[in-house]
């Protein structure tokens, strides 16, 4: 059976709460996930964490979202991992930035309007 956009709409959040948000660091109430802390691995850490910003945007193409869309998303990413890969500067942007995150959202409002327009359409 097919996922709906619902469904993976759900498990992208998931993966963004992950990646940007899923520990709050004690006393300072900030929330990081795993892209901060795999920033820290100087080389090869902000690599890693480029795999799960590219399933969003994967997922984001196979659930129809539009290249404009898209190229904002990658962009955001881009900034994420252009600006993340400056050594202490980049690890404290990455803390703010949350390109996930951002992007998920950003496809749940494509969604949400083009699901709205077509009910208008239809009504």
């Amino acid at each position: 059976m097919r996922d709906t956009h619902a469904q993976r709409l759900a498990r992208l959040e998931r993966l963004a709460h992950g990646m940007d948000q899923a520990f709050r660091v004690p006393l300072i109430g900030i929330r990081i996930g795993w892209d901060s802390l795999l920033g820290l691995v100087p080389g090869i850490g902000d690599a890693l964490a480029l795999g799960p910003a590219g399933y969003v945007l994967i997922e984001g193409k196979r659930m129809g979202a539009s290249n404009t869309l898209l190229a904002r998303m990658a962009g955001n990413v881009a900034i994420d991992t252009l600006i993340g890969s400056i050594p202490l500067i980049g690890d404290l942007f990455d803390i703010g930035w949350k390109a996930n995150t951002r992007n998920v959202a950003l496809l749940r409002r494509h969604l949400e309007r083009r699901a709205h327009a077509q009910r208008a359409l239809a009504a």
